[in-house]
């Protein structure tokens, strides 16, 4: 895929994840970088995939755009910003091909990171879940998250799950995440978490790394924004630990460790599809391995929200052990926005 075409096509995906401003900008980025300067030959000649399923180079250059209008550092890109639904195209356009070329040290070093945006609003599907494992198997839980980046999502047991008017999860919530819900409601028993880790290529800090985790965010959807803040918050008090390793080799060692008297639930939010196939491979195995182990003081729960070549938006498929219980959940937007729950009775 050129980089043209991995523009528009990103464009096409924000466009239908609700960011319009996003969109109009890799549209008109996607023919207009051409080579002559340093940024624009590092984009050009970048290696491999360049679409959201590999590199994700469109996302990289909007998140640096982003962090330089939430740095203050380009007075006209930061008027363009300003207005995401006045802007025209042409000034939108200007603004941030000048903003490429007053600013490509900054670019190109923003550039060589991966976009981690920690969707929140994906822990609506953690909290239903959970709320379901309590009801169904009766046993606090020991947290295992796969492709955790700031841990935003380790936390989900401090944030409320509201549909319609009821709501599911503490009194007093760091944020209260209300998506569009069909279906019928996760059963009332509270969830208790007994301990928290996960796992991360590339770690990031809610405190040292708040810019970075914010940029990501498209710069129109102002909600996501004061969510992910507020999440940010809660993260920096509670510190939820998020070891940087190999998911798998850390997925092992974790499961290798008993749990009697508590389910371990293993979980990842649109972070399995981006594993490579041997890697995925080599997961499934060991969780099969210790699924065989598991037994009704020390069960197994593998929890997936991810991309599974249908539509709409990313399937939820939960595995018990012991018996190896295949349980589909529905579905839910990538980002949290509406959930199809689907889930059977506890």
């Amino acid at each position: 895929m050129s980089l043209a075409a991995a523009f528009h096509d990103q464009a096409r995906a924000c466009a239908g994840l609700g960011s319009p401003f996003t969109a109009r900008l890799l549209d008109g980025l996607a023919d207009r970088i051409v080579p002559g300067s340093a940024l624009a030959d590092r984009l050009l000649n970048w290696p491999g995939d360049l679409s959201g399923n590999g590199a994700s180079l469109p996302l990289r250059l909007t998140g640096g755009l982003h962090a330089l209008v939430r740095l203050g550092r380009d007075a006209t890109l930061s008027a363009a910003y300003a207005d995401p639904v006045g802007v025209s195209d042409a000034a939108l356009l200007a603004a941030a091909l000048g903003a490429m070329a007053r600013h490509q040290g900054f670019l190109l070093d923003w550039i060589e990171s991966p976009p981690q945006t920690n969707e929140v609003r994906r822990s609506a599907v953690l909290i239903a879940a959970a709320h379901w494992l309590a009801a169904r198997i009766g046993l606090p839980l020991v947290l295992s998250e796969l492709g955790a980046s700031a841990g935003l999502n380790l936390l989900w047991d401090s944030y409320a799950l509201r549909i319609g008017t009821d709501t599911f999860g503490p009194p007093a919530s760091t944020l209260t995440l209300s998506p569009d819900w069909a279906g019928p409601l996760p059963p009332a028993t509270r969830p208790q978490v007994d301990s928290r880790a996960g796992v991360d290529l590339n770690p990031l800090d809610p405190v040292a790394d708040r810019l970075r985790l914010l940029s990501y965010i498209w710069a129109d959807q102002t909600d996501r924004i004061a969510r992910t803040e507020a999440a940010l918050d809660a993260a920096a008090l509670a510190r939820p630990p998020v070891a940087r390793a190999d998911a798998i080799d850390w997925l092992a060692a974790r499961l290798a460790v008993p749990q009697p008297g508590r389910l371990h639930l293993i979980f990842h939010t649109v972070a399995w599809q981006y594993f490579p196939a041997a890697t995925q491979t080599r997961g499934l195995a060991l969780l099969q391995a210790a699924g065989q182990r598991a037994t009704p003081y020390a069960p197994l729960a593998h929890l997936s929200m991810e991309a599974d070549g249908q539509s709409p938006g990313a399937g939820l498929t939960l595995r018990l052990w012991p018996g190896s219980e295949a349980i589909t959940l529905g579905r839910a937007d990538f980002h949290g926005r509406w959930v199809q729950w689907a889930a059977p009775a506890a």
